[in-house]
């Protein structure tokens, strides 16, 4: 049994990894510490722009620890946030990296969209794209 419980959480550690790898080799970034950070922070502001019952759909299709990261944190009772505006999804993301970001992240916080359409259901990135304001809506990839 402890054979087996090693390699499941292994298994999802490699795949939160990758997800963090696949964001830095997008973006061309060395460290993975700062693509953790991105994902972290455009996760908690889709997280906090979400209805609960979307942030449910979305969340059922992460990876184990990645819902995990989704989740860190979160405090239902404040959401889904009344602050919607573009600016107020980069202030969002920004307060997750520090100084990891340009003033306008507009190609970083799409990197992070186009990892997760590539791991969601096509309809599932619709509700979520749709879910957002239309100043973020096109940072989401359409296919």
């Amino acid at each position: 049994m402890s054979d087996r419980t090693i390699h499941i959480f292994t298994h999802h550690a490699e795949e939160a990894q990758h997800w963090v790898n696949a964001l830095c080799e997008d973006l061309d970034w060395p460290s993975d510490k700062r693509g953790y950070h991105l994902l972290r922070g455009v996760l908690h502001a889709l997280r906090d722009w979400l209805s609960p019952e979307e942030l449910a759909d979305f969340s059922a299709q992460l990876p184990v620890l990645v819902r995990g990261v989704l989740f860190e944190g979160w405090n239902p009772a404040a959401l889904p946030v009344t602050d919607r505006s573009r600016e107020d999804f980069f202030d969002r993301v920004r307060a997750e990296c520090a100084e990891d970001l340009p003033d306008y992240p507009d190609g970083e916080v799409a990197a992070v969209f186009r990892l997760i359409d590539r791991h969601i259901s096509a309809g599932e990135a619709r509700q979520v794209r749709g879910a957002l304001r239309k100043t973020l809506q096109g940072l989401w990839p359409t296919h």
